[in-house]
């Protein structure tokens, strides 16, 4: 199967996580790989991997609270995002290439 997006989703990654941005990037392509988030940033980025849906206005507030930046805790939710869609990417891909083979 030919992956006529790859270079596509490889920019897109490139951009959320390599790029400048106020959330250090070693931050950002930790979140995506599920592995070493902070823990401050946790629950919320569960939630988001989870139940996207469910994120509230109280979320926010704690992680404001927990001294986070409008622009960090964007980032984050992009980063979460970005690597929670990657995943369900990679794993319907494996079974497309299974039911093809």
């Amino acid at each position: 199967m030919i992956d006529r997006h790859g270079k596509r989703m490889e920019e897109l990654t490139r951009r959320v996580l390599a790029s400048p941005g106020a959330l250090d990037a070693e931050v950002r392509a930790a979140i995506a790989a599920g592995k070493d988030v902070p823990p401050a940033l946790v629950p919320y980025i569960t939630k988001v991997v989870q139940h996207a849906y469910k994120v509230t206005d109280e979320d926010i507030l704690a992680l404001r609270e927990a001294g986070y930046s409008e622009d960090e805790i964007f980032e984050a939710t992009v980063a979460a995002a970005l690597g929670a869609g990657l995943k369900r990417l990679r794993t319907g891909l494996v079974a497309l290439e299974r039911s093809v083979s």
